[in-house]
């Protein structure tokens, strides 16, 4: 409960207006204002604003209790009030829209139908059932499977294609084997399997199979690989070997693609690993030749010709298998192109060639290796590596550079007489 009361002073010559407003029980005075009209060099507003009051009315008081209290000093608002901010009103802006709605030219319906058919990859509108879109990709979380994972594969992807494959079904379905031990399903896959695969698709990927697991166990990079089973394609594409047996194909095959990739391997090493009789690989190698043009070393995809294989190209692998330093195979290799060069050993076979020069090569750098050694990596007798030997013993001044006796690294006294030794 509250009550206000105005009150004038005549203030000099000036009339002032007080408003004051009490609280009735003891409290303080809380709010003062002052409306005058002040003519010049009189205080505004805002000076009285800034004063209070420090002394309460009290009750006891002899004086009246609507007397003014004494000014005594400044007063600061608490928490004042922040000055209000002009909000900056900006104009509206356009741009283009970049949304792209996919519509269906065929129903123009604003409000499009659009389904996605993850199973076919195709991209097909809801309403009249046309193909908007195909081979799309499905963008939805994958479920990753491992080895020792239990329950089917929640995998939704295949196996990467093969191109040497195609025209082959290569995503299959395949019947479970759980029947219960009643046999049933065994007998199940075996309809399947020859009722989705053709004869010849059997036999190419048997042929597939084989090749692969020759090429591993001759330690071939998967290049050989590969060239091999395309050219058994297109060899049983082509009925070119029809009758012959399917191991001396692919023995042929892998062959070719070891001269093709420019790492040799002899028909004695063939021939060993197959299992195949050398004629029979030889008229299977002679057949395909004749065939598709191939010329020693050509590429799968052109005829032209290119180096044979030579000794130098099996010193290499032979050296390595002897555990000899480098300075030995690049010494036994510039004495294969000195021989060559003055016709010595010619007509000889490359097999033969670089076991003689290794082993003319180990006894006069002094790094002598034995002739059972040698002739067990190059896959030769003895007396073969001992006859070509003797025809380098007899022209060694022609194979041997005078700086490789200057600086010690070869003598020809280390050179035995008797290549039997």
């Amino acid at each position: 409960l509250a009550f206000d009361h105005h009150l004038s002073l005549v203030v000099g010559a000036q009339t002032v207006s007080f408003g004051l407003v009490f609280l009735v029980e003891d409290s303080y005075l809380l709010t003062i204002y002052f409306r005058s009209l002040f003519q010049q060099n009189t205080p505004g507003i805002d000076d009285l604003r800034r004063t209070s009051f420090t002394h309460p009315p009290s009750t006891n008081s002899s004086t009246s209790p609507h007397s003014l209290p004494s000014f005594d000093m400044a007063y600061a608002q608490p928490f004042p009030l922040a000055a209000p901010q002009t909000k900056v009103v900006q104009p509206p802006s356009f741009g283009p829209d970049l949304a792209v709605r996919l519509i269906c030219p065929e129903c123009r319906d604003p409000n499009p139908n659009i389904v996605e058919e993850f199973g076919s990859g195709d991209l097909v509108c809801g309403n009249c059932g046309l193909v908007l879109g195909d081979r799309i990709v499905d963008t939805r979380s994958e479920w990753r499977t491992f080895a020792n994972d239990e329950g089917d594969d929640p995998s939704r992807v295949g196996a990467a294609s093969d191109p040497l494959m195609e025209g082959m079904e290569q995503l299959d379905t395949v019947i479970s084997f759980r029947d219960g031990g009643s046999g049933i399903s065994r007998e199940l896959q075996r309809a399947a399997s020859r009722s989705q695969n053709s004869r010849t698709e059997r036999n190419l990927l048997t042929a597939f199979r084989d090749i692969s697991s020759w090429c591993d166990q001759f330690s071939l990079p998967k290049t050989i690989s590969d060239i091999a089973k395309q050219l058994y394609k297109r060899s049983d594409e082509e009925k070119l070997l029809r009758g012959k047996p399917l191991d001396a194909v692919i023995a042929a095959c892998i062959f070719i693609a070891c001269r093709q990739a420019h790492v040799p391997r002899t028909f004695r090493e063939i021939c060993n690993l197959t299992h195949v009789s050398k004629k029979v690989l030889g008229q299977c190698y002679k057949a395909l030749e004749q065939a598709f043009n191939l010329s020693p070393g050509a590429s799968a995809h052109s005829s032209a010709a290119s180096p044979s294989t030579g000794p130098e190209t099996l010193l290499v692998r032979y050296c390595n298998h002897l555990d000899l330093p480098p300075n030995v195979q690049s010494i036994t290799s510039d004495i294969v192109i000195a021989a060559r060069k003055h016709g010595i050993a010619d007509g000889r076979s490359p097999v033969s060639i670089a076991g003689g020069a290794i082993y003319f090569a180990c006894h006069l750098l002094g790094k002598v290796k034995s002739l059972r050694d040698i002739s067990a990596v190059a896959g030769v007798s003895e007396g073969t590596i001992k006859l070509v030997y003797r025809l380098y013993y007899a022209e060694k001044e022609k194979l041997v550079k005078q700086e490789w006796l200057d600086d010690g690294r070869a003598k020809l006294e280390r050179l035995p007489f008797d290549s039997t030794k």
